[in-house]
């Protein structure tokens, strides 16, 4: 059954190439030169129809044409310089290139330029015929790469629009002269076409073939007769285009008894002649819709998808508002929060609050207290506000700090040095309590206010509407597809000031391929580049984006070295891409070394990064990081070095904590970032130290613990050191680095050792 269906495929080519090479056979220019037949043969043959089909019927279809030997000759002399070529390129497994195709048709019509001569023809008009051939074949393997290779899924390009409409213009000329007495194989061949184009493309499109068919008939016959019926047909079409197939082909035939009845367009008019124009419209009304929808994506060359654009626009418009609204309510709630805190009270507020306390508790029930408290009440508010003091500070007062004159008339000394101690302790705790409340509570507000400035550059972001760029987009379809790079659709968009971003859907096959990033940088004029591409929701295709390449890449090498004794080390790094083309470089050393200082750097370096993922500020990252490191039960002290590389333009951010010197190496200096500021969680109110520097390529930024710089006798050791250091490699820095380090202290590592080596590449 399968070979059967097999060889009746084969048939229906066979009858069909049959019928289209003996209709390009009549088809000429002034009934002149005839250009066609052969270049339709080698389109077919480049495009992998089969040759034992597409041959025998070319020269069956020419022999039928013409008896004459010498049109015999013809047809083997271009046939055999087709197909000898091409059986040694299948040997030799070797595709054959457009240009050797166009040598090898050129070669084929030798004879035919013979024998033209030799009837009289002039050389110029011979030499024009092949010319001719020669363009035909070409526009014909556009549309045969575009229909019989990709299949009817993707739109033509504008370049295979116009030599699908020349394909047209040819046949419109061969059925010109193909009539059977009054029955017009031209009408039904045009009708059909104006039908269909007028139902499945635009109205430029459908005017477009009604003026090509008319054109190719005057080309060939000299005769205007079909140009003025074939424009009255698709103008009455159009007319009907949005209502039914059915009054579509109603409007042409009535218009056909028109023109050809009242205007006499045709001079004589008959049953059979309208006869094709009413074959034309049952086919048409036959077709199934599915293949109408497949046709009009090949045709849909110019869909400008203006109401798409509009909805994208008023969205951002509408979240632009929403996210306004959402960050003046964190804004708000991060006042309220500040609002709450309650903070704690002035020493001397203590001092007051804890005499009345020891007065109560203490000097009520002795027979002194109007003694003390009135005849001697500033001496002994003194002595209260010393003790209260010493204990506060301290952390407890003893009788060895209670005056002499005190001890000698007071019964109730250590009565009053252990109230003191106790309410002191009380209070300190309380304290600390009502102060871990503040912390907790400064740090939503602090959140608040990160989420709340987020929200607000996220609003300014999408405040702008997008700018698509239609002329580009079918520019980019265009050149994609003529490096044959399957492209069904793309999107080109204006970001901002700095950024054009195009998306592209594109076959998976073709996803990889670098020629994608060429075409569009040539095309957007500025240089792009790759940062997404995954699978679409269309089988067999990716969905490609492409955005402004900023001005600089980078490349990194990282080495470490584990205390020795120590089986983890207390180190840890991070290298994070950030929004806005910037990457994070950081590195974060626990305190001392081993697990716990593990844990220390691990918890503090995540902490950064998520920060720095959501966008929130260098500050306030670094800040509430140093906050909820004071909250934790245990001591957890690191020191942090966070490097920012903008890419666009080279700025760089470096933000320390407690972290030792970083630097910035070329081949004419070494420039120091210098520390300052104290490691993360130690206090509450740290501040980094955050300095501003810019790179450019063949930079190198370098990043170490103090594992590593301790290692030197100083600073102009150390720094000596990095200058020497002559490698282009990143990695091998590092490595070269941490070997000079360790020989510093014979090979031993007294401290977690980690450097990370950040090299700026221009893009």
């Amino acid at each position: 059954m399968i070979k059967i269906n097999k060889y009746l495929t084969l048939l229906f080519k066979f009858i069909v190439f049959l019928g289209i090479f003996y209709i390009l056979f009549n088809s000429s220019i002034a009934q002149t030169i005839y250009p066609f037949s052969f270049a339709m043969l080698y389109a077919l043959v480049w495009a992998n129809q089969k040759v034992y089909v597409v041959v025998p019927a070319y020269i069956i279809a020419g022999v039928i044409y013409c008896h004459t030997l010498e049109f015999s000759i013809c047809l083997l002399v271009s046939t055999f310089c087709l197909l000898v070529p091409y059986f040694i390129h299948l040997l030799c497994k070797k595709n054959m290139r457009k240009w050797e195709f166009a040598l090898l048709a050129i070669v084929g019509q030798s004879a035919n330029v013979v024998f033209d001569i030799l009837s009289g023809m002039h050389p110029a008009l011979c030499f024009v015929c092949v010319l001719f051939g020669v363009l035909f074949m070409f526009a014909c393997i556009n549309v045969f790469e575009a229909i019989i290779i990709r299949g009817f899924s993707n739109k033509l390009t504008s370049l295979e629009i116009i030599s699908l409409f020349s394909i047209i213009a040819v046949l419109s000329g061969g059925f010109s002269v193909l009539n059977i007495k009054d029955f017009s194989f031209l009408k039904l061949f045009v009708c059909f076409l104006i039908l269909l184009f007028s139902f499945c493309s635009t109205q430029t499109l459908s005017l477009l073939v009604a003026s090509v068919c008319g054109l190719g008939s005057l080309m060939a016959t000299t005769k205007p007769i079909f140009v003025a019926p074939f424009m009255i047909w698709v103008l009455s079409a159009l007319l009907f285009k949005k209502h039914n197939r059915i009054f579509m082909t109603i409007s042409v035939l009535c218009v056909e008894v028109v023109v050809g009845l009242y205007f006499k367009l045709y001079g004589s008019f008959s049953f059979v002649s309208y006869l094709p124009v009413l074959i034309a419209s049952a086919i048409f009304l036959c077709l199934p819709k599915s293949w109408c929808k497949e046709i009009s994506v090949v045709f849909n060359l110019s869909k400008d998808r203006i109401a798409m654009k509009n909805v994208v626009n008023r969205n951002r418009e509408l979240l632009h508002k929403r996210l306004g609204n959402l960050g003046e309510i964190f804004g708000d709630m991060t006042n309220i929060y500040r609002s709450m805190l309650k903070k704690g009270m002035s020493l001397e507020d203590i001092k007051k609050v804890l005499e009345q306390e020891i007065a109560t508790n203490i000097c009520s029930f002795c027979p002194e207290r109007n003694h003390c408290h009135r005849t001697m009440s500033e001496s002994t508010k003194k002595v209260f506000d010393e003790l209260i003091t010493i204990a506060y500070e301290k952390g407890r007062a003893t009788l060895l700090d209670t005056p002499s004159y005190l001890t000698s008339r007071c019964k109730q000394t250590n009565a009053i040095v252990s109230c003191i101690n106790n309410l002191t302790a009380q209070y300190k705790k309380y304290v600390g309590m009502i102060r871990d409340v503040d912390t907790s509570k400064m740090i939503i507000a602090e959140q608040l206010l990160g989420v709340s400035k987020i929200m607000t550059n996220l609003s300014k972001e999408v405040e702008t509407s997008v700018s698509f760029d239609t002329t580009r987009e079918n520019k980019i379809l265009d050149e994609l597809t003529y490096h044959n790079i399957i492209c069904i659709d793309a999107v080109v968009f204006q970001k901002d000031v700095w950024t054009m971003e195009v998306s592209l859907v594109v076959r998976s096959d073709d996803a990889q391929k670098p020629r994608i990033v060429d075409v569009v940088s040539k095309i957007c004029g500025c240089k792009m580049a790759i940062f997404e591409n995954f699978s679409s929701s269309r089988p067999g295709y990716n969905i490609v984006n492409l955005k402004t390449a900023p001005k600089y890449d980078c490349i990194f090498g990282v080495s470490q070295k584990t205390k020795n004794g120590s089986k983890v080390s207390g180190d840890t790094y991070s290298i994070v891409k950030l929004g806005g083309d910037k990457v994070m470089f950081a590195i974060n050393d626990g305190m001392g070394s081993g697990e716990k200082a593990e844990r220390a750097s691990e918890m503090s370096i995540n902490l950064v990064e998520n920060f720095y993922k959501a966008g929130f500020d260098n500050d306030l990252i670094l800040s509430t990081t140093n906050k909820l490191l004071n909250l934790y039960k245990e001591e957890i002290f690191s020191a942090l070095d966070v490097c920012v590389l903008d890419q666009k333009d080279g700025l760089v951010d470096f933000i320390k904590m407690g972290a030792p010197n970083s630097f910035v190496v070329n081949e004419d200096e070494c420039r120091a970032i210098e520390t300052g500021s104290l490691p993360i969680g130690i206090v509450d109110n740290s501040k980094p130290l955050v300095k501003k520097n810019v790179v450019k390529g063949k930079d190198f930024v370098v990043l170490v613990s103090d594992g590593v710089s301790d290692s030197f006798r100083d600073t102009g050791e150390f720094e000596d050191c990095i200058k020497n250091i002559k490698t282009k490699n990143p990695q091998e820095f590092a490595d070269e680095l941490l070997d000079r380090a360790l020989a510093c202290n014979n090979g031993y590592a007294v401290d977690d050792m980690t450097i990370l080596v950040v090299k700026v590449l221009d893009f």
